[in-house]
């Protein structure tokens, strides 16, 4: 059996290579075990069967005719030597040598191609279509048959009968999925390699690990321009072969635009290349190819030309956006010189015919990706000595040429040798998940010839994160594994991904798509306006994906009724690229079938906005923007952006939006928007959303601890301060909050009975605190944290839950969360007593709350009386400045403290003085600080005045604190000053009081005795409130009124008056006579008339001669002294008749007598007035000024009323008094001056304080003066009793 196997063996080898693993693998497992027979000769036929395979593709293997006049054939024996003998070389053959068409026909000659196919990769799919048409012409035969050609969507390719197979990189690449071993080549041409795609660069890492297990494979690495030993070095130092190219001299001639002479200017880009045109067509003809580095650009140069007018030429543009027809006039030759503006299109991908001139800037338009922005970026740079190479290459096909660079040769030599591979300038997503995919190992691993640096395979993955198609370990997740089976960007399949759950697969895939190919709009430079105005009719204003759903409508609507010549003209009519919307078309056919085979569904309806948006946001998490000002956008990772002018949103702007690409150019553009709302983005993004949360803090009403969250995708705020449920995030803390707001704060809704029993022990000794002034007496915080905590499970963070665990806790133990007193209490307090700290105190026998503050330095600080507005005017301030027992000590302590340090220091020890004062006190009666010191002068003989007193120093707990309220409880105003309070408040106090429901005491229009009982005072009921009110009498002239009134001071005032006139009400005839027969009334009238008006009260307009007010003032000062003066006023019917009946025989004598005494001082008074209207010496003026002062006071108008008897008795004197000064005046004006200065301080004094002049003291004190007067200036009249300084000052201290 073993020469059978054996054999077996060998003829393995002539089979094709797709075969041989397959049956190798089959021969071991059937020696391995006892194979039957059947077995072998099933094997032997299925090698059989390959063997005759590759026997036919031997027999028909293709002869080559070599074309001899191609550089690369003079080379051909080397190349064939170095193919046969290495498994890798490398082949440096410049542009025209014939490479890329004659290496596969060497490689046939050769016998290569029959195991497997010759693989020859081109960067482009037009270039493998044409390579193949130009291969197939050479070997003469039909496309598809000995060559064949594979790329997106075209496979011309038949496996029995094709040898040469031209495809893309991609491709390729894309076949390592299902042929990890390229098992299907024998040989791979990897052509333009030095383009370094990432595809290319991807693709050279793979076969570096492949070779070593393909050792029959052979692998040919080829290009124009490259890196030979970099490439020679990644291959294990693979032999290098170098071709010449054919090609004309070139001439470089430099001319940068930077003068190095200080005399002559620098010139513009524009300008230089307009001098370098002219100098190009002074050295002979041929087409000018000038390379920019974008449409502007050469928007700019082209506009420059025109204006140069140079003769005979056509100016023509070409760059990859535009159509085919444009780009086709490009290649037509012959005619006027043709001068063509390029990007760097031109550089390798399109050879334009005739060109013998270039100009080159040295600039270009290269894409690079930032790490940082996550960013594509499309800066100009300066172009490598590779690209410019290759530039200069491009003039020297047809005849020697000239190519002039706009910089010095000292720049050229500072550039880099080689551009950058893609791979350094891209996003790696794509290759890692491909990798990923094949199981290839760390990317970081992987042989590149230009490894990308690890920030870049990390922002790979972390694209790939953000699209989850790996996990946090970097591992392929089974979403990774349906992107790689998509063949597009991993970010448009994550799109499709998430179609298929928002039911949105039909119109995703039309986009992504669209998203896949070139934009199918066209803009031609000199149409642009014609061409925005054809693309508006599919413009969507609320987004740009939107559009290509309503032209993918379109063009398969006109593709449906046009024939393909109609519709190719309505493509150009309305400029739109035919070609790339067929490419559109077949690109989305492709996704369909792979989607389908992927098990997704259609939707049956139509998707809406959101469901399609949703989809695409999937996939473009990183493009989301936030409006930021009126035309810019804040981005993801602090990225400052704005809408491309070209998009439908770019005017109107979106609060949100998203974006297929951020571009940068100039500036920062996003291409593509479309509006989002905020809301969508968070459930997409998942955990790629970073989650702050601050203030955790207790809320009552949903009985849990809630915090704000804020939520930011890659630093773009998206939620703001959202309320959240802390308690599950947060167990630890939100335990503690819980038990610290909810049940040692008592923030809470809980009904429990242990709670309402805790809460009100810590309400009572909270009080307490407040009361006594301290915060030692409840225990702190912590303590009662600490029992909650003791009993409480940590796992308890909301009402709810403790709730559920406090009923089934009680079952056991219901007295378990009840506290006591002791262990509340730090100590007992015993000095805050009711007597000391009372909770209310009685204004007019009303109850009225306190209220205790310890807040030191705040506004509430110390006792807070509230008032009701009726019961304003009721209140007492001299009540409040006792405050209350607990803290008077303290109050007088201060007071005393605070006193001028020669006072001060005969009240030491401080606390003792005022311990021994507050056992004297009888606390409540009159005001505080007169008594206060009127006790120390009884203890120690010193005098306090009242201003020595330091009441503005006390602290604010020291002042009793007011707040006004209305009948609902309304604040109306605070103060600490009572008196100001009512002041600004006590006409809306009275009102409020009148408005008291008791019409008993409500009655106007009364010219009678005309109600029952006239109280002193009644108590009625408010808001239930027990109140005081105080029935008054009103004087209305010809009647009166009866009202009650909120002070008994008021009512008294009132009644006076009103009492006076039931009484002249009553004795009409009486009135009558009086005001006829007074005696000596019209000599008094006469010495009244010019009497002036009282100096204390306002000017009154004056509606009654003087002489009539004399005689109203006589008569009704004798009612007042015949029926109320010194007698209990009538408080019913009954004593008020009785008073008529008794005391009104009385009347006439008594005001006839009153009469009497008025008209001696009304005699006085007009001969003093008189001797001071004469002339008096400059030096008496002091005197007169003082003495018509004292005159004013002394007799005015309504004087009878105010003056007391005893004073009227005296009036006569007090005017001798000033007659007798008088006469002294004029002998001795000086010693008068020296006398007033005795008498000034006193009088001044009165005048300060004569708002007091009502107290009963303060009048004696008055009084007194005018008797000083009489000592101080006219001994000889004699005064009433002995009154001297020190007297005065007794008095004073009285009042």
């Amino acid at each position: 059996m073993n020469t059978p196997k054996q054999q077996l063996e060998s003829q393995i080898k002539n089979t094709m290579i797709a075969d041989q693993h397959k049956l190798r693998r089959r021969l071991v497992q059937l020696q391995n075990k006892s194979a039957n027979e059947n077995e072998w000769l099933h094997l032997q036929q299925q090698i059989e069967r390959s063997h005759e395979r590759f026997q036919f593709r031997l027999n028909n293997l293709p002869k080559p005719s070599l074309n001899a006049d191609l550089p690369v054939i003079e080379r051909k024996e080397d190349i064939a030597k170095a193919i046969q003998q290495h498994q890798v070389i490398i082949l440096c053959g410049e542009t025209g040598s014939g490479k890329t068409t004659q290496l596969p026909q060497i490689c046939l000659e050769l016998g290569r191609g029959v195991g497997g196919l010759i693989g020859h990769t081109q960067p482009r799919r037009i270039a493998a279509r044409t390579v193949a048409t130009r291969i197939a012409e050479e070997l003469k035969s039909q496309i598809g048959e000995a060559v064949g050609y594979k790329v997106r969507f075209h496979d011309q390719v038949k496996a029995d009968k094709s040898y040469i197979k031209l495809m893309t990189d991609g491709i390729l690449l894309a076949e390592t999925q299902n042929d990890p071993y390229l098992n299907q080549y024998d040989t791979l041409i990897i052509d333009e390699a030095h383009e370094r795609s990432l595809n290319i660069d991807f693709l050279l890492g793979y076969l570096k690990q492949l070779l070593p297990k393909r050792p029959d494979l052979k692998l040919i690495i080829t290009s124009a321009t490259i890196d030979t030993q970099r490439f020679s070095e990644h291959f294990d130092n693979a032999p290098v072969i170098e071709v010449s190219g054919r090609t004309y001299p070139v001439e470089i001639r430099y001319r940068p635009l930077l003068s190095r002479d200080d005399d002559s200017e620098d010139l513009d880009f524009v300008d230089g290349i307009v001098q370098a045109v002219d100098e190009l067509c002074r050295v002979g003809p041929g087409d000018v190819l000038i390379f920019l580095s974008g449409e502007r650009d050469i928007r700019d140069v082209s506009e420059a030309l025109r204006k140069h007018h140079p003769p005979n030429t056509e100016i023509l543009p070409l760059f990859a956006r535009q159509s085919a027809s444009e780009q086709n006039r490009v290649f037509k030759t012959g005619g006027p010189r043709r001068i063509i503006l390029a990007t760097n299109v031109a550089e390798t991908s399109l050879t334009v015919p005739g060109i013998r001139y270039v100009v080159d800037p040295g600039l270009a338009r290269i894409s690079r990706y930032s790490v940082r922005n996550k960013v594509q970026r499309l800066p100009i740079e300066k172009i490598s000595q590779s690209s410019a190479n290759q530039r200069s290459g491009r003039c020297g096909r047809v005849a020697a040429g000239v190519c002039i660079r706009l910089y010095d040769e000292e720049d050229f030599a500072a550039r880099p040798a080689f551009t950058d591979p893609e791979i350094l300038r891209t996003n790696l997503a794509s290759v890692i998940l491909q990798m990923t995919a094949l199981k290839l190992g760390d990317p970081a691993k992987f042989p590149f010839i230009n490894p990308p640096p690890p920030k870049m395979i990390n922002d790979g993955y972390r694209l790939l994160e953000e699209l989850n198609a790996v996990n946090g370990k970097r591992q392929i997740t089974e979403t990774g594994r349906q992107l790689a089976k998509l063949p597009i960007d991993p970010r448009i399949a994550r799109m499709i991904l998430a179609a298929n759950a928002q039911n949105s697969l039909n119109e995703v895939l039309v986009i992504a798509s669209a998203l896949s190919i070139q934009d199918p709009r066209e803009r031609p430079m000199d149409k642009q306006q014609a061409a925005d105005e054809a693309h508006s009719k599919y413009k969507d204003d609320r987004s740009d994906f939107l559009a290509f759903l309503k032209l993918w409508d379109l063009y398969h609507d006109r593709q449906k009724h046009l024939s393909q010549n109609k519709f190719r003209k309505y493509c150009k009519e309305n400029f739109l690229s035919f070609l790339r919307l067929r490419e559109w078309h077949d690109i989305y056919q492709q996704l369909h079938v792979q989607t389908t085979q992927m098990g997704f569904k259609p939707n049956q309806q139509p998707a809406d906005y959101q469901s399609i948006h949703q989809a695409l946001l999937s996939g473009l998490l990183s493009n989301v923007a936030m409006k930021a000002d009126q035309h810019s956008y804040a981005g993801t990772r602090n990225l400052k952006l704005k809408i491309f002018p070209g998009s439908a949103l770019h005017k109107k702007g979106p609060k949100w939006i998203m974006a297929a690409e951020l571009v940068e150019t100039g500036q920062l553009y996003a291409r593509i928007v479309a509006k989002i709302e905020p809301e969508w983005i968070e459930p997409i993004a998942g955990d790629l959303v970073k989650r702050q949360y601050s203030d955790p803090h207790w809320e009552k009403k949903p009985a849990q601890v809630v915090a704000f969250e804020s939520v930011s995708l890659y630093g773009l705020p998206i939620v703001n301060r959202r309320k959240i449920h802390y308690g599950p995030l947060d167990r630890p803390t939100s335990n503690e909050i819980f038990i610290r707001e909810a049940l040692v704060n008592g923030d809470s809704n809980c009904q429990a009975k242990f709670f309402q029993h805790n809460r009100q022990l810590i309400d009572e000794i909270e009080l307490l605190e407040q009361k006594s002034r301290r915060r030692d007496v409840l225990a702190d915080e912590d303590t009662l944290f600490a029992f909650y905590h003791e009993r409480i499970p940590d796992d308890i963070i909301n009402g709810h839950g403790f709730e559920k665990w406090r009923k089934q806790a009680e079952k056991k133990d219901p007295q378990c969360l009840f506290m006591s007193r002791e262990i509340l209490m730090q100590h007992n307090a015993d000095q805050v007593t009711v007597d000391s700290y009372p909770d209310q105190l009685l204004v007019n026998r009303v109850p009225l709350p306190l209220e205790y503050h310890f807040e030191p330095g705040k506004q509430h600080d110390g006792i807070t009386q509230t008032i009701p507005l009726s019961l304003l005017n009721q209140s007492d301030p001299e009540r409040y400045e006792w405050l209350v027992p607990g803290l008077l000590r303290d109050k007088v302590i201060f007071l005393l403290k605070s006193l001028p340090k020669s006072l001060r220091r005969h009240f030491i020890p401080v606390p003792e003085y005022a311990d021994r004062c507050l056992k004297a006190l009888t606390p409540y009666e009159g005001a505080l600080l007169p008594a206060l010191s009127e006790q120390l002068r009884k203890m120690t003989g010193v005098e306090i005045k009242a201003d020595d007193w330091r009441q503005e120093d006390l602290p604010l707990y020291l002042k009793m604190n007011f707040k006004l309220v209305d009948e609902q409880g309304e604040l109306l105003a605070e103060n600490r000053d009572l008196n100001q309070l009512k002041q600004d408040w006590s006409k809306e106090a009275a009102a409020s009081f009148r408005q008291l429901p008791d019409s008993e005491y409500e009655k106007s229009w009364m010219t009678g005795w005309e109600f029952d009982a006239f109280p002193e005072h009644i108590v009625m009921q408010q808001n239930g409130l027990e109140m005081t009110a105080y029935p008054a009498l009103v004087d209305r002239g010809d009647h009166v009124d009866l009202t009650l009134m909120d002070t008994v001071q008021q009512a008294k005032s009132f009644s006076a008056t009103g009492l006076r006139r039931l009484f002249m009400l009553a004795e009409k005839d009486k009135v009558k006579y009086l005001q006829k027969n007074l005696p000596d009334i019209q000599k008094m009238c006469l010495h009244y008339a010019n009497v002036p008006a009282a100096p204390f009260e306002e000017n009154k307009t004056q509606q009654i001669t003087p002489c009539e007010q004399l005689k109203q003032d006589l008569i009704a000062v004798a009612f007042d002294r015949c029926f109320l003066k010194d007698q209990d006023w009538p408080r019913d019917k009954q004593q008020f008749e009785q008073r008529l009946q008794h005391r009104s025989s009385e009347l006439i004598n008594i005001a006839n007598q009153l009469a009497r005494l008025i008209a001696e001082p009304l005699s006085e008074y007009h001969a003093i007035a008189k001797r001071l209207s004469g002339n008096i010496p400059l030096a008496a003026m002091h005197a007169v000024k003082d003495i018509r002062e004292q005159l004013n006071y002394l007799l005015y108008q309504g004087f009878v009323h105010h003056t007391p008897d005893e004073a009227l008795q005296r009036l006569p004197a007090y005017f001798r008094a000033i007659g007798a000064r008088l006469d002294k005046l004029k002998t001795d004006p000086a010693k008068d001056r020296q006398r007033q200065m005795e008498v000034q301080p006193y009088w001044q004094r009165y005048l300060t304080n004569i708002k007091r002049a009502d107290n009963e003291a303060m009048q004696q004190y008055r009084w007194m003066i005018e008797e000083f007067r009489i000592s101080v200036f006219a001994q000889e009249i004699g005064t009433a009793y002995a009154v001297s300084a020190k007297r005065l000052e007794k008095q004073w201290a009285e009042c």
